[in-house]
């Protein structure tokens, strides 16, 4: 097992307030580690590869605006692939906004439509769509769509590959969070 990922991008060091504080719940540090390890130590890279995984996890943590973060997904990526990490860092660029947006389907919450930009993506192929998909996902997900799926079948994406790059930007979006929070608490301490 690798180290807490959660403790280690929070600067929880062992023994302190935030340690204790998070080892009253282990239930749910174990599964947060277990989910990152499922989703970036997979078993197999048949359908997500290690470099798609962590150029969407720079991407993604880019978007949220997490420096420590996007470091630590950054630097995987750039273990693999350092070609890729500039043109991923022009992709985060080119994605910011501050969101949420996009358009309730149900006609009573309309009021609360609001309108603002749809990411398409400089790189290529299955990146693209996956960049597309993630953009969509952080910050128009009332959006999310059928035809969202579609273009990333279209992209190559197989349907379980799709499923492991949802869950990849959903456990994202929770460990920042979660990490932010972490940082205030320890904050204020």
């Amino acid at each position: 097992m690798t180290l807490d990922v959660i403790d280690r991008l929070a600067g929880i060091q062992p023994g302190s307030p935030l340690d204790k504080l998070r080892e009253r719940r282990p239930e749910a540090r174990e599964h947060a580690q277990r989910s990152y390890e499922a989703l970036f130590c997979p078993e197999s890279e048949d359908e997500v590869t290690l470099i798609e995984r962590d150029a969407v996890a720079a991407f993604v943590a880019g978007l949220h605006r997490d420096a420590a973060v996007t470091g630590f997904y950054a630097d995987r990526l750039g273990e693999l692939a350092p070609d890729l990490l500039a043109r991923v860092r022009e992709e985060i660029s080119a994605g910011l906004t501050t969101g949420p947006y996009g358009a309730y389907a149900e006609p009573e919450l309309a009021a609360e439509n609001t309108a603002g930009p749809v990411h398409r993506s400089a790189l290529d192929g299955r990146l693209a769509a996956a960049f597309d998909h993630a953009h969509l996902l952080v910050f128009r997900p009332r959006e999310a769509r059928r035809e969202s799926l579609n273009a990333l079948l279209d992209a190559g994406w197989s349907t379980t590959g799709i499923v492991t790059l949802s869950q990849l930007v959903a456990f994202l979006t929770f460990q920042i969070r979660a990490i932010a929070g972490l940082r205030l608490l320890g904050a204020a301490a």
